[in-house]
């Protein structure tokens, strides 16, 4: 069964250590590989296809002029990454140094919408209508083609009146410098929930989460209490 190649979260890390070009986060392995044009991305993008297909494995692909951001996880085994992710995670870095492409993991982010409710139920299928997604198991909604972010429902007694604020992902080795320039942009940092995650707030009360993959479960499960 293809759940038994399923990684535990010390045999992802293992596993990292010898794929410097990938992250976790979110439950995948991800990178971002700069190319030397647009044209060399595409021969990338192209060779990624084939290794692929020669897996049987399909990794999620999303190409930007000069740039590709790569997720893998394995669907057939409740989208957790697993060994074939690994194998072919080694294939395209690979494959990637052969063609001058360059690692960028501090252009990685995954970003999710969190809404503050004391009543999830009333308000979530309103929400999957508008935006055509699926629900998971956990109850939050996800795009089922991985294009906008995920929306999650925080369970609160007592709503902020500013009830949505944006959880944005990042690796952990590249959370620092990121903290450092939002503390520039004159942003409040409230760092009690470090590394987990960070509470930013802007010059108007405006709230985002800096979060990194530290404390999060195997799953990706999120772990922002505010």
């Amino acid at each position: 069964m293809p759940a038994k190649d399923v990684l535990s979260l010390e045999q992802v890390q293992a596993n990292l250590l010898q794929l410097p070009q990938w992250r976790y986060g979110m439950g995948a392995l991800r990178t971002a590989l700069k190319c030397e044009s647009s044209a060399s991305a595409l021969a990338l993008f192209s060779t990624i296809g084939a290794l692929a297909q020669e897996a049987n494995h399909h990794p999620d692909v999303d190409w930007r002029y000069d740039t590709l951001f790569i997720t893998l996880t394995s669907h057939d085994a409740g989208s957790r990454v697993s060994a074939r992710d690994a194998a072919l995670a080694r294939s395209i870095s690979a494959q990637a140094q052969n063609s001058g492409a360059v690692a960028r993991p501090e252009l990685l982010r995954v970003v999710e919408i969190a809404i503050d409710t004391d009543d999830e139920d009333a308000i979530s299928e309103t929400w999957r209508t508008a935006l055509g997604y699926k629900r998971q198991k956990d109850g939050s909604l996800a795009d089922p083609f991985g294009r906008g972010p995920a929306l999650w429902f925080q369970k609160t007694a007592t709503p902020n009146a500013n009830r949505f604020h944006l959880d944005i992902t990042v690796p952990h080795s590249e959370s620092s410098p990121i903290l450092s320039e939002l503390e520039a942009t004159g942003a409040a940092l409230d760092p009690e929930a470090a590394p987990r995650f960070v509470v930013a707030t802007d010059a108007q009360g405006n709230r985002l989460c800096l979060c990194t993959e530290e404390g999060r479960e195997i799953d990706g499960s999120p772990v922002d209490g505010q």
